[in-house]
This record gives C-alpha cells, structure tokens and sequence, in this order.
C-alpha cells in the first residue's frame, strides 16, 4: 500500500521536491531488506500480547508420540501455546500489503496462498487444541485427507493461473515464455538447462512442490527454534533468487529464467524472513510459543509457490534439503515398518527426533540442522554460475 501510494502521488511528490527522498522505494532490494525490518517488528511487537491471548484461551500443546523415552525428553513442553503462526501469517500479509505491488500478479497470488493455508492450519490447530472443551468423542482435528484436498487444490489453483498468466503476458511470450520451463542448474540456458512443461505438467509440478513443501515444514516443525530457524534461511535464498529472477540483468548474467514482474515476491520473501526470525525471539529454547500448522503450513507452501514462479523446484530441493530429509525419513520409516511389520529404520521419525534419542540435546540438533541449511543454501547459490 505505502508503494502502491508512493506511484499514484509520483507527480505531486516531484512537483514538490519530495520524490528525491522517497525514490529509494521504486527498488525491489531497498524494499524486500524492509520487509525483513519491519515483519521482525511487527512479530516481536505483538508477540507478548499474543501468547497472553493464546494463554488465555487455553490453546496450549501437549505433544505425545509413541515412544516412552520422547515423551520423557519433551514432558516439559506441555501446556506451551500454540497457534503461534498467526504472527508469522500476519506479519508477512500486512509487510506484503503495506511494501509490495499490490497490484502485481504474483503478490495478489502468494497473498491467497498465505491466507488460504493459514486458515487451513488454524482450522486444523483450533479443533485440535480445543477439543478438551468440547463433548467426549468430539473431532481432534482436520484428518490428512482433508488437509490434502485444500492443499492441491490450491496448488492446481495457482499452477493453472500461473501457467495462463504467463502465457497471455506479453513480456514472457517475447522471452520464450520461461514460466514453461524447467531451470536445471549447472546447466546452460536455454537447452538443455529448460526443461519444457505442458499445462498438465505445469499444474501436476505446483501441485508436488507447493503441497510437498507445505507438509515438509510441518513435519520439521518439532523443536524449538527448528522451523523458524530454517524457513529464515530458505526464505532469505529465495529473496536473493527472485531478485535475481526479476531483474533482467541479473538473470542474463546468472543464465536463469528472467520472469517479469517477479522481483515484487522478493518483498514477500523478506517479509517471511523477518517473521520467522522475530518469531524465532520467542520460540527459542525454551519456546514460549509453538507456531502450529498455523504457521507451518503458509511458511511451506509460500516457499513453494516463490519456487514454482521463478522456476526453481529443483533448487528449493537443495535449499530446503533439511526439510526433504525431515520428510523422507517420515515416508521411509513408515513404509518399512509396514513391510517389516513393525521394524524401524530410525529410532524415531521424522530425523531431528531420531538425532534428539540417540544423545544430542535438543539445541545441539536445532544448531547444527541451522547450519547444515545455511550451507545448502550458500551451495544452491553458488550453482547458479557453475556451468
């Protein structure tokens, strides 16, 4: 809005000798290192106050897994308040609403996938939480297949409108429309580093990455400070991806696919940065609140959906590689249980648990999964002038 407002008064602005000081903000850098500023702001500024509120409504966890020894490590956690994501969710909408385009394409898209998955998540956490309150017997919360009907739903939603967007802009179809494509990295543009996709393709793509990497941050969410922690540093990658992205010349000199209009995501991205890292104030050990699916759920499909725009599936998979085998190890340990009837592959899934029973302490896992996201994202970027 405070850009959107900035280009309708442009004229009386320059007319009385104001443009000069506030010409900054026609930059997708200046604004996306402003989003991070002020979405920490807002997190850190409201956070007392919502987890008094949270406390208050009796919305707390009291998380329970099949393993007596994971029960014994994490008893001290009962009763923390959840549902925390309503920061993150409001934090990123309002930093978008107040520094991004409003009327760009690409931001009135990832708002709805904010906003669709995080009444998705709060749904999901309200009956759980809440479900001592209610008769004996009542709902404990959304069943998966639920969950996953919105979730490709909505993944169809965008990858559709993404795919016909693209195709009547004028600008991409000069381009050789690249929202078609596939960016390989490593590879030369634009063969064989573009891999082509059809609208089918396209739709079944968004619809793999967005819902896969919204369940892939749930699944991480499971100790202080672990899914903040690393969705600042995806979310900060992919600030840098889609500036590059958006900006022609940097997408010339980097040989990625140049998407117009796609800078303006990057105020998204820092946005989202900000967030989890004022997030990260108060969920730090010893977490004073828990984000939910409330903020899981957003985060991840939000990544995915600035993956699927830009063109960079494969390298949130090397970005997010943390995230890939937190879900693996969900996915393995369940198939071989199945086949073996009853045999485990980890101690407990997903992985930081397994690492948390075998003796490392809880913030020696959140440290070193931080770390080994950091370099996986400083290795992604590096790719993009390795040919």
């Amino acid at each position: 809005m405070i850009y959107n407002l900035f280009n309708w008064f442009r004229e009386w602005l320059d007319d009385y000798l104001v443009y000069k000081v506030l010409m900054v903000l026609d930059q997708a850098e200046f604004r996306a290192v402003a989003a991070v500023i002020l979405a920490f702001g807002i997190v850190v500024t409201m956070g007392g106050r919502t987890i008094r509120w949270l406390i208050k409504q009796k919305i707390g966890d009291s998380p329970e897994f099949d393993h007596a020894d994971l029960n014994r490590l994490t008893r001290q956690k009962a009763a923390t308040p959840t549902m925390g994501g309503v920061l993150i969710a409001a934090a990123i909408g309002v930093t978008a609403l107040l520094l991004a385009d409003i009327t760009n394409f690409y931001v009135v898209m990832g708002l709805l996938c904010l906003v669709w998955l995080a009444v998705l998540g709060g749904v999901d956490d309200w009956l759980k939480l809440t479900s001592a309150r209610r008769a004996p017997g009542s709902r404990q919360g959304l069943h998966m297949w639920e969950k996953l009907v919105f979730q490709v739903g909505l993944a169809l939603l965008l990858g559709f409108f993404i795919y016909q967007y693209g195709y009547n802009n004028e600008q991409t179809r000069l381009l050789g429309l690249p929202f078609q494509r596939t960016f390989i990295p490593g590879t030369n543009d634009p063969a064989p580093g573009l891999v082509e996709l059809t609208l089918w393709g396209f739709g079944l793509l968004s619809i793999f990455v967005i819902t896969g990497s919204s369940n892939a941050v749930n699944l991480t969410d499971g100790m202080d400070g672990l899914a903040s922690g690393i969705m600042a540093i995806v979310a900060f990658a992919f600030m840098v991806l889609c500036l590059a992205a958006g900006l022609q010349r940097w997408a010339q000199f980097l040989l990625i696919p140049h998407i117009p209009g796609s800078t303006e995501l990057a105020v998204i991205a820092g946005a989202m940065v900000g967030a989890c890292l004022g997030f990260l104030w108060y969920n730090c050990h010893p977490a004073q609140v828990f984000m939910g699916d409330t903020g899981s759920l957003p985060l991840g499909g939000l990544i995915g959906y600035l993956a699927v725009v830009i063109r960079q599936e494969i390298l949130l998979v090397l970005i997010g590689g943390v995230l890939v085998a937190e879900t693996l190890s969900v996915i393995m340990q369940i198939g071989y249980f199945k086949l073996s009837r009853g045999s485990r592959i980890f101690r407990c899934a997903p992985l930081h648990h397994h690492f948390h029973l075998g003796g490392w302490t809880e913030q020696q896992v959140v440290v070193r999964f931080w770390l080994i996201s950091a370099l996986l994202a400083a290795m992604a970027l590096a790719t993009l002038k390795l040919r």
